[in-house]
């Protein structure tokens, strides 16, 4: 039944009367804009005019989705570096105000994607899941929000576990020519951490693309990928995305820290971050200092490493953990780059061409390598064998240097010598094989103890596997004590050195008779017995 005329006629006039009303009692609200114009555009930056408010990092919008970060902010023109494909850009262009910083998509979405610094992905396999931001400027932990770094982060490598030990929230340089292994000793920590609880960032910044190719189908092949985060510029992106990759990663690694994850993140290298900068500062005029660098370059890098700390509890206890990479020239550690990075991090650890020719890889030169935080972030059971270890090696290359030159030597010095290339045999490690915690303090306290003295030197790789096999037949209950702070004791050493000496037997040489092999193990027993109480 329909409804009376006169009924729908009221209901349409006190409609009318409504909207009437509404749009008497409107009020427009007028946001004003900034908007200005592109004067020139240079490789990677742009002038740009008519911004008056714009303020410095300032995020700003070109055409075609290009942004910028306002980097001069002077009193006619700011200088722009541009972040993305600038080419058609061209002067005249309107240019407009975002408000807002430079920021970064942060998240557990990110875990397992090949990324560049804007968040875009790069692998193919969609967009990003994240629903969260963090700039990319942040600033450090204060000072009493950190705590001591006690935890080793354990990189598998027997030369930097026992000589050069990183802790957990610590800053350790990695230093060395081209073609060294510097990116490897870093690859070969993360897939370490399978299994350690410890999330990885890895930072290629200006890298070919070939070579990070080869890194992601590394970390894919070991299954690394699952527990990190790969941020890439390639060597023909723009300088400003080379900028910005290394403080965009280091905010996506503090994401994960200040949840109370321990995290470990790899500039490789800052190298090529410096020379972006420098690049930048010269199109922008800044005033160029020692070596055409700007002023500020020591600052860009101490203020992105000093985000690397260990967080006390009350904030979560999380730690983020850096392993710059630097590459030096002429193997000149004193260049001014190198230096900076030097008085910045917590140690070095420098990779020698000589090694490396020599085939001794991984190539660190344990005399000019150090971590300055040391002992205190190594495991009770290293600290036994490790000083013993790091004499006799120094001891050994300083000796092995002098008998080049054709000395006549005595018997207590040839020992030395042959003890020396022992221990080099057995640090030697190949790529991508990362060596558990029980296997590492077997060997080391069978080269303490100078059981693989007697072994020829083209049996030891096969020697110290063998070793490192059996290391897989240690009590549990003995096992047990490697991750705690306490001491083998001499019941415990005497057992790991039966077992090592055992699967050393069958490689001494031929005229050395059964007793005699005995006879050594039997000493080297007594001698670990008598460190231990000393």
């Amino acid at each position: 039944m329909s409804a009376p005329p006169d009924t729908l006629q009221s209901a349409f006039e006190r409609a009318f009367a409504g909207l009437s009303h509404g749009r008497e009692s409107f009020t427009p609200q007028l946001t004003p804009q900034e908007v200005g114009a592109i004067t020139s555009v240079s490789t990677g930056i742009a002038m740009v005019s008519g911004l008056p408010g714009v303020g410095f990092d300032e995020l700003v919008k070109f055409p075609g989705d290009v942004f910028g970060i306002a980097f001069n902010v002077d009193e006619d023109e700011i200088g722009v570096v541009l972040l993305g494909e600038y080419w058609h850009l061209q002067a005249g262009d309107e240019v407009e105000r975002t408000g807002r910083v430079m920021d970064v998509a942060v998240g557990e979405g990110l875990l397992g994607r090949v990324i560049d610094p804007l968040g875009r992905p790069l692998d193919g396999n969609g967009p990003v899941a994240s629903n969260q931001r963090l700039p990319i400027e942040r600033p450090a932990a204060p000072i009493m929000d950190r705590a001591p770094v006690t935890v080793p982060l354990q990189t598998g490598l027997k030369v930097i576990d026992a000589l050069i030990p990183v802790g957990r929230g610590q800053r350790e340089l990695i230093l060395g020519d081209r073609q060294t292994g510097k990116t490897t000793i870093a690859i070969d920590t993360i897939l370490n951490q399978q299994g350690q609880n410890v999330l990885c960032v890895y930072c290629a910044i200006g890298q070919r693309a070939a070579a990070v190719a080869k890194v992601v189908s590394t970390l894919q092949q070991k299954g690394a990928m699952e527990y990190t985060v790969v941020m890439v510029t390639e060597g023909n992106d723009p300088p400003g995305l080379a900028y910005i990759a290394p403080y965009a990663a280091t905010s996506i690694a503090e994401h994960f820290m200040e949840a109370g994850r321990d995290v470990l993140i790899v500039y490789d290298d800052l190298t090529q971050h410096a020379r972006a900068y420098r690049e930048l500062s010269l199109l922008l005029r800044r005033p160029p200092g020692r070596e055409a660098f700007p002023g500020d370059i020591f600052y860009i890098h101490s203020r992105l490493l000093e985000r690397a700390t260990h967080l006390r509890q009350e904030r979560g206890g999380g730690s983020l953990t850096a392993l710059p990479i630097i590459e030096t020239e002429a193997q000149n550690i004193s260049a001014y780059i190198p230096t900076n990075l030097i008085s910045i991090t917590d140690g070095q650890i420098y990779l020698s061409p000589s090694l490396f020719e020599l085939g001794v890889l991984p190539a660190v030169d344990v005399g000019k390598s150090v971590s300055r935080v040391g002992g205190k972030a190594q495991r009770a059971v290293y600290r036994a064998v490790a000083g013993d270890l790091k004499l006799a090696y120094a001891q050994f290359e300083e000796l092995e240097t002098f008998a080049r030159f054709g000395a006549r030597l005595d018997e207590n010095t040839t020992q030395i010598i042959e003890h020396g290339r022992r221990i080099r045999a057995c640090l030697k490690q190949p790529e991508f094989a990362p060596v558990s915690v029980p296997a590492q303090i077997t060997v080391l306290l069978a080269l303490t103890a100078a059981l693989f003295d007697g072994i020829p030197l083209d049996r030891m790789t096969d020697a110290e596997h063998a070793v490192r096999e059996a290391a897989t037949h240690i009590p549990p209950e003995i096992s047990a004590r490697f991750d705690t702070a306490d001491k083998l004791n001499d019941g415990d050493r005497a057992a790991i050195l039966q077992i090592a000496g055992t699967a050393l037997a069958g490689f001494q040489p031929a005229d050395e008779s059964e007793h005699e092999s005995e006879t050594k193990i039997t000493h080297a027993k007594m001698d670990a017995k008598a460190g231990a109480k000393s």
